[in-house]
Formats: structure tokens, C-alpha cells, sequence
């Protein structure tokens, strides 16, 4: 199969979809990759090193797409990313099409666009490549955090996370305990916080007592004890994931209007609308915003500033699913993997995700594939 590497043009997306490890997995397997000049340079990863695996160096973004039967990316799609894509190609990316513009859904299916979602992908009920992603974004949450609580941040509160003797530590509040929440709550742990994780469910609540500590406070989550948890926060972790929809508002307006002065936010959910009322996507540059004097940080694709672990991290959750469908053809791939097959949001020009369509209004049709297809 002929696969392309576009460069992403996001802005400051950072991250390549595939390292050159995984290229020359693909090489090696018989697949000619067509990568875009430069596509790396910002995992610092060269063409060089491209070249050197056997992948075949173009130099616009053009040739790319019109050369490849698959397209694998990160970011999820712009309109001219679409405009670029041939009728009936394969696109494999994170895409939260559910809060992007109907206008490039609408695109994706006038040209039977088949378009498989990274963050719907399964495996033994978990989501293996947003996990990739998920354990990165956890670990940095509390790492900004812990930047912009400083007194080197113009608002910050002045706060040292783990305390010292007689000095309280920072209380972390984490809202939701699941790959994001549990990897914030570990690291928050380490560096000495006073953590309390909110989660409905209580089996994952109980895992992070049982695998970090019975240190941290586990709590039930309702809109009583999340808005306890929200005015007693010094730093306030969004981590809640929908699958396929836009997050809804757990933490409302009011409560954030309820918070001390200086306080910061970091809503990793941001990528699928974010969790938090007043939140608004932000930069990588430009990173946050203050509203009722609380300190919001809303990057979407916070693992790009670390983006080498993140690009290998990709790699290594993605090469077999990129893999299965290069060695044995789409419609084999799809009616031998269930899990792959989930993350499928649109094929043969209809919308085959509820979710999406419910939120567009468009035409629903169950996923069907035929061996010959």
C-alpha cells in the first residue's frame, strides 16, 4: 500500500505521525511511505533519517495526498487538509469531528472518505492509542500547573506544589480518574501535593488508591462534592473524556467565580470542547488566560511540547493498526478487528458514527463491509 506522511500544519503542532522506526516497520513489511520534507523536523527527526528506513522524500504536501491510498496524521483536519484528500482515500488521525465544522464532515462524505478516528480506536475496552496520548497530557497537566502556581507566573499564587515543614502543600483537584486523571494524580503525588481525585466510578477511583496510594482522597463525584472540590482547589485538572462527543460542562461558571485568586485551571479536555464553562481553546504560544482572576491553560494538543516521546509514543500505539490495514486491505482489516473497526466515522460516503451524526443532524448507517470491497 502506498502511505503518506503529510507535514501538519496545525498551528504549532509539533508532532510527526510516524518515527522512522515505524516507517521502517512499514518498508520492511513491502509498503512504499511518502513523507512530506521537513514533516519531522520539529520531533527532531530528519529527512535524512527518513531516507535512511526507505521512505521517499516529496516536497509538498500536494503530492502527498495525491500519491498515497492512506494518509496518517496527528492534528485533527483543517479545510484544506480535506480539499487535499482524493475520493474513497483512507485517513487515519485524531479528529474529534464531533466539535470540529460540519462543513469538513460534510466534505469527508461527498468523497466516500473512509476516516478512522485514533481517539475511537479499541482494545479490551480500553482506547489504546488516546492512551498514548492521554499518559503524556496527564503528566504535563500537573507539570504546567505547577508552573504557572509559581510566583514567576505574573498571577500565580506564589505556591511551592509539595509544601515545606509547617507550609501546606497544593491542593490538586482532578476531575475524572481515567488514563489522564490517574497519570495527574501519580505525578501530582510525587511531587508531594495534596491530591483529591472526583470520579462516578468507583472502581477507578479504588485503582488509584490501590496502585499510587491510599494517601490520595478519593472522592464520589456529584455536583456537591465537584463544586467543594473546584473552591478548594489551588490547581484544578479537567480530565473528563467522552467518547466520540463534546465534553459536557461539569464545572460551571459559578463555581469557577468561587475560587481563590490566582488559582489555575488546566482543562485537558479542552481537544473535545472542555469540561470547564469558561474555558477556550489556547496555544502552545500563547498558552493562557485569566477569567475571574483564575489562571486557565486550554492547549488541545498539550503532548506536542513534548513532542519526540509523543511522536514515538503515536508510533508505537498506532504502526500495527496502520500496519493490519497496509498487509491486508481495508475491508479485511476492518471485519477481522472490531476494536479498529470502532474507530471508523465515515465510509463509503456515510456518516458511521451516532454520535457524530446525532450532533450534525446527518443521516446515521451502521458500519457494514464487505470482504470484496
Amino acid at each position: 500500500m502506498r502511505i503518506g506522511i503529510p507535514k501538519e500544519i496545525t498551528r504549532e503542532e509539533k508532532r510527526v505521525a510516524v518515527a522512522p522506526a515505524g516507517v521502517n516497520t512499514l518498508v520492511k513489511a513491502g509498503h512504499t511511505v511518502f513523507i512530506e520534507t521537513g514533516a519531522g523536523l520539529e520531533s527532531h527527526f530528519t529527512d535524512d533519517e527518513y531516507r535512511a528506513v526507505g521512505a521517499n522524500i516529496v516536497y509538498n504536501a500536494e503530492e502527498v495526498y495525491r500519491r498515497s491510498e492512506m494518509i496518517v496524521k496527528v492534528a485533527p483536519l483543517t479545510e484544506d487538509e480535506v480539499d487535499l484528500l482524493q475520493e474513497e482515500q483512507i485517513i487515519f488521525s485524531f479528529l474529534y469531528l464531533a466539535v470540529g465544522k460540519k462543513i469538513i464532515l460534510e466534505k469527508l462524505l461527498a468523497k466516500k472518505i473512509t476516516a478512522i478516528a485514533y481517539e475511537l480506536i479499541e482494545k479490551d475496552e480500553q482506547l489504546p492509542v488516546l492512551q498514548s496520548m492521554s499518559e503524556i497530557a496527564g503528566q504535563l497537566a500537573i507539570s504546567v500547573g505547577e508552573r504557572f502556581l509559581g510566583s514567576d507566573s505574573q498571577y500565580g499564587r506564589g505556591i511551592l506544589m509539595g509544601g515545606i515543614a509547617g507550609v501546606a502543600p497544593a491542593a490538586v483537584v482532578i476531575i475524572g480518574a481515567g488514563v489522564v486523571g490517574f497519570n495527574a494524580a501519580r505525578s501530582a503525588y510525587s511531587r508531594g501535593a495534596h491530591v483529591i481525585v472526583l470520579d462516578k466510578d468507583l472502581r477507578k477511583l479504588k485503582r488509584i488508591n490501590d496502585l499510587i496510594s491510599k494517601s490520595i482522597t478519593t472522592v464520589a463525584a456529584n455536583q456537591y462534592t465537584i463544586a467543594r472540590g473546584v473552591k478548594f482547589a489551588d490547581l484544578l485538572i479537567g480530565a473528563i473524556q467522552i467518547k466520540a462527543g463534546k465534553t459536557p460542562h461539569i464545572v460551571t461558571e459559578d463555581m469557577v467565580k468561587s475560587m481563590k485568586k490566582g488559582a489555575v485551571i488546566v482543562d485537558v479536555s479542552i481537544d473535545q470542547g472542555g469540561c470547564i464553562e469558561t474555558s477556550r481553546p489556547t496555544t502552545l504560544s500563547d498558552p493562557i488566560f485569566i477569567m475571574h482572576d483564575v489562571i486557565h491553560y486550554c492547549v488541545p494538543n498539550m503532548p506536542a511540547l513534548v513532542s519526540r516521546t509523543a511522536s514515538y509514543g503515536l508510533t508505537n500505539a498506532s504502526i500495527d493498526y496502520i500496519g493490519e490495514i497496509a498487509d491486508n486491505g481495508l475491508s479485511r482489516a476492518l471485519l477481522s478487528d472490531a476494536g479498529l473497526s470502532k474507530g471508523v466515522c465515515t465510509y463509503n460516503g456515510y456518516c458511521t458514527n451516532e454520535s457524530i451524526a446525532e450532533a450534525f443532524n446527518l443521516e446515521y448507517r451502521r458500519l457494514h463491509v464487505f470482504p470484496t470491497n
